[in-house]
């Protein structure tokens, strides 16, 4: 189990990360989630021995690390650009440390790797030929083939597009599981962040605000920042709040987030609003409403509405949910 204890990082004085403590049980993956600048990067580099901490403790199953340089940490650290040797094949990248340790069984892990990551045939490749969703595989590859402790993610995706991004993000979850790999993932995306990872920490200014599983933070982000930064559209407050709660038959509270999509409908209320803008897809109709008490809002109607129209909107039972229907006849509001 890798354990921060009141860790701290600072560059001539300046914090960069400031009084972090987490836990990270073996076998799990922890995102830690943040915008640019927030020192999710500077954490990682700490925990794997490339920056001293100014205060605090790292522990590896209790053991102290101060002072164990990186490459006796028994830790693996993966680039968002993969840094691969361009002049050395697939099958040479996925294996360098393993020969530099001279290992047996090589060439047999190297096509154990590449079949855990898909990509059987391709050892006699060179990386110049692959695409880049490739190349962040053989990476990976690599970086498992030492069978590291703890597997130290930097921003693994956010070099590729975003259709390959979110591909690859599920099949990233699914090869660290297969390898039962414990790993340390900093990102600034929120969705590739709840694909991977099983819990997460929210980074901001150098702090952890909230720390937990993927879905108790996603239901309950701990202030109006954390919401609007997880994906939620709307934080309300003041006699906007109080009216979401009070036609959701919820308690007071000084602000409710809002989430940007619901289908899921609850019986009370109703509020009445007017369609400002629609705009179709496949599935559904991404609306924006003029809720009367509140304002604009962001919502997902399963029907046919177009800008005008007074329509329905309804609280799911949580009241961070939102849905659209449209008035049914002798419908007043």
């Amino acid at each position: 189990m890798l354990t921060l204890e009141h860790l701290s990082v600072a560059y001539d004085g300046t914090p960069a990360v400031v009084d972090v403590s987490l836990d990270l049980p073996d076998g799990e993956v922890l995102a830690v989630l943040g915008p640019s600048g927030c020192g999710k990067s500077t954490l990682l580099r700490a925990v794997a021995g490339l920056e001293p901490p100014t205060a605090g403790r790292i522990t590896w199953d209790g053991a102290d690390l101060a002072g164990v340089p990186t490459h006796r940490r028994g830790f693996a650290l993966m680039f968002q650009d993969g840094q691969l040797f361009t002049h050395l094949t697939v099958a040479r990248n996925v294996g360098y440390a393993l020969r530099l340790r001279r290992a047996s069984r090589v060439r047999e892990r190297v096509e154990e790797l590449l079949a855990l990551v898909g990509l059987e045939g391709y050892a006699d490749r060179l990386p110049g030929t692959l695409s880049g969703g490739e190349r962040q595989r053989v990476a990976l590859a690599r970086s498992l083939a030492v069978e590291p402790r703890l597997l130290l993610l930097d921003e693994p995706l956010s070099a590729l597009d975003a259709g390959l991004r979110e591909r690859l993000a599920g099949d990233l979850r699914a090869i660290l599981r297969a390898a039962g790999t414990t790993a340390l993932m900093v990102t600034h995306d929120h969705e590739e962040a709840f694909t991977v990872a099983d819990r997460l920490a929210v980074m901001r200014a150098g702090r952890v605000v909230q720390e937990g599983v993927i879905g108790e933070v996603w239901r309950a982000p701990t202030d109006p920042e954390t919401a609007l930064f997880l994906g939620y559209a709307r934080v309300l407050d003041g006699p906007a709040a109080a009216l979401v709660l009070t036609a959701a038959g919820l308690p007071a509270a000084p602000a409710v987030a809002v989430r940007r999509s619901a289908l899921a409908v609850r019986d009370t209320g109703p509020l009445g609003g007017t369609v400002v803008s629609s705009r179709a897809t496949p599935e559904q109709v991404r609306l924006v409403v003029d809720v009367d008490g509140i304002g604009e809002i962001d919502a997902v109607a399963p029907l046919d509405v177009h800008p005008g129209p007074g329509v329905r909107v309804r609280l799911g039972a949580d009241a961070t949910r939102l849905a659209v229907t449209k008035p049914t006849p002798g419908d007043t509001d």
